[in-house]
């Protein structure tokens, strides 16, 4: 704890501190409740469309036979050629003074194809593709947001432990110590007052 002036001015400035210190404390607690909260939702969410893409791809493998035929198309045929994802909208959300991208949608690339040059089962499989890219543009979403309330999060933990453990219990201890001394000052006073009191009047007989 830093040495601190034994004044009645810095007195009020410790009490001035405490009641900061306890009016801030509430706000951080409830942000450190709301970005928790929101976190949960978002890992939960992920969870969700993680099994989401592993179910499509586990649904995929009834097609893996006829995936393979991919292998004997020429170069410029390959099927991953016919998916190209353009870029990932995303709106922009603010949690708790965080602002954090909301994922909207996953934009292909238009490609146009002669179907003469394709089996049946390809436009069904594109369709799986382009899902299962979708997914990935969400979850990627989803671990950015929770990376970034995780920070702020981790941020306004520290702070609420800041308040909580150190600043609070020192400026009580700092107003206790300063009340202390300037008690004890006074009554040396009260004192000192007395006795010269009584010497002079002592002098006076």
């Amino acid at each position: 704890m830093a040495n601190i002036k034994l004044t009645k001015s810095e007195l009020k400035n410790q009490k001035d501190n405490l009641k900061q210190f306890q009016r801030y404390l509430p706000t951080l607690q409830l942000k450190k409740q709301q970005l928790q909260s929101v976190i949960t939702q978002i890992n939960n969410e992920l969870n969700e469309k993680m099994s989401e893409r592993s179910e499509l791809i586990d649904g995929l493998d009834t097609w893996v036979a006829v995936v393979a035929e991919n292998t004997i198309f020429p170069e410029e045929l390959r099927l991953e050629n016919l998916i190209q994802p353009d870029k990932v909208v995303c709106d922009i959300d603010n949690i708790a003074g965080v602002k954090i991208p909301v994922f909207k949608e996953l934009s292909f690339k238009e490609i146009v194809y002669d179907v003469a040059d394709y089996p049946l089962w390809v436009d069904t499989v594109l369709v799986k593709l382009r899902e299962i890219a979708r997914l990935d543009a969400l979850v990627e979403t989803l671990k950015k947001q929770s990376e970034m309330l995780g920070n702020e999060l981790r941020t306004t933990s520290q702070r609420v432990n800041l308040f909580e453990r150190v600043k609070i219990p020192e400026a009580k201890e700092n107003i206790r110590k300063i009340g202390i001394y300037l008690g004890d000052q006074q009554t040396s006073a009260v004192v000192r007052g007395k006795i010269a009191k009584k010497k002079s009047m002592e002098a006076a007989q």
